[in-house]
């Protein structure tokens, strides 16, 4: 490997993005503290806060009640996922008028390439970028900007002055401002790994940069300790593509929905949203986990295993007998979350009948998955769960399924639910007997 010796990676990390777009949606709160919750309720927790807010000691995962005590004059406003989700869409047209994004790593995260530009271009470009954002999106949703050797760096480098960071770390100033990032705010360095590097003697950055390759991999246990390495001193990794392993989705209940009834209805739809997902990449899944937190915040799972699947119908017995078990097995009165994941994918040329499958049960799975590719088609199409297998009940909150994770910015199909009124009355429930 060789150094870089220009600047390759743009990064640019958008501050407090969920608040700073309720502020650019509403200028009634333009220089006001903002935090934004999981639902509209006393007992939710902000799941971001502007920087005024964090200035007045508000933090994500604070609950309304601790904010407000931090923060008496702070204002609250229920996650719109949906509207930053098209906020995003908006922000990688205005910067691909400059510059191609390379990745998108996250709703408020992307890379460009400037493999090819002059250091002038590099700093012309990101001005002209951060220029456009202003003038086509606004002023309140602020973007900090870092441009290095490769993208980890880049990375760092967007962080190191929030908000509006714009910070250069060419490799010809190696380590520069490098030295001054503690080893908690380098991604990819989590806890575990603090204590590890303590362990070695490795306080700082300095001394992280001083140890060799191998050190570091031994450090970690892994590949991955001597690939972060090689990128903190400015090498370019390229890691090998991530294969998707599972699809998910999660709900924080509250209310009436921490009966196991209503979490049961929950579930079903959270289940339905991961099936579309498994089957809009081309999957099948072997295994569903239903997992779910008490009222204590005592963690509980059942994992079932069955053949190659991918139609609603087989996914939604399978995650009620898994659901049945666990509230047999631990009598839960009230839960605090739940989650389904469905996983053991497989493509299509791996899928194949068990020896003893009869050729009545082949037939009938094909005509099960044929209906919800339907489903997909027609509720695509339209834009909204016109068809669907069981209830569709109002979960408070909405968004069941939709909800903005790192790394995954949702589309639109995920924010399908029934049509609104009058429509609504047109909607299709499909019973679970076909």
């Amino acid at each position: 490997m060789e150094r870089e010796t220009s600047l390759q990676t743009l990064y640019i990390d958008f501050d407090a993005f969920f608040a700073t777009v309720e502020k650019q949606l509403d200028p009634t709160l333009v220089g006001k503290p903002v935090g934004v919750t999981a639902m509209d309720s006393e007992y939710s927790a902000l799941i971001a806060q502007c920087y005024i807010a964090k200035t007045m000691g508000c933090s994500r995962q604070m609950r309304v009640k601790e904010a407000r005590e931090a923060c008496p004059d702070i204002i609250f406003r229920p996650a719109r996922h949906d509207v930053y989700v098209d906020m995003h869409h908006r922000i990688i047209a205005t910067v691909e008028k400059t510059l191609s994004v390379k990745k998108v790593w996250s709703i408020d995260e992307v890379e460009c390439d400037l493999n090819g530009f002059t250091e002038a271009q590099c700093l012309e470009v990101a001005q002209k970028i951060k220029a456009d954002l202003a003038r086509d999106i606004g002023t309140e949703i602020s973007p900090s900007i870092g441009l290095a050797a490769n993208q980890l760096l880049a990375k760092i480098g967007a962080e190191m002055e929030k908000p509006q960071s714009f910070v250069v770390l060419h490799p010809r100033d190696f380590p520069g401002k490098l030295v001054s990032v503690p080893l908690k705010n380098v991604p990819g360095i989590a806890g575990g790994n603090i204590v590890r590097l303590r362990r070695a003697g490795i306080n700082t950055m300095p001394d992280l940069l001083a140890i060799s390759a191998k050190h570091a991999r031994a450090i970690w246990g892994n590949v991955e300790g001597e690939r972060l390495w090689a990128q903190l001193q400015g090498y370019r990794i390229e890691r090998p593509e991530t294969k998707r392993s599972m699809f998910g989705h999660s709900r924080n209940l509250s209310g009436e929905w921490q009966r196991p009834d209503k979490a049961l209805e929950c579930l079903r739809l959270l289940t339905t949203k991961a099936a579309r997902r498994v089957r809009a990449d081309g999957f099948w899944a072997q295994k569903l986990t239903v997992s779910l937190k008490d009222e204590h915040k005592r963690k509980y799972r059942v994992e079932r295993q069955f053949p190659p699947t991918r139609d609603d119908f087989a996914f939604q017995r399978e995650m009620s007998a898994a659901f049945r078990e666990l509230i047999a097995r631990n009598s839960q009165r009230r839960l605090r979350s739940i989650y389904v994941m469905l996983h053991g994918l497989c493509q299509q040329g791996a899928v194949n009948d068990d020896l003893f499958t009869s050729a009545a049960s082949h037939e009938a799975r094909q005509k099960r998955e044929t209906v919800c590719d339907l489903m997909d088609k027609v509720n695509s199409q339209y834009g909204a769960a016109y068809l669907n297998i069981g209830p569709q009940p109002d979960i408070p909150g909405g968004y069941v399924g939709g909800k903005i994770a790192f790394g995954r910015v949702p589309t639109k199909e995920d924010f399908a639910t029934l049509p609104p009124h009058p429509q609504r009355s047109r909607a299709t429930n499909m019973s679970q007997k076909i």
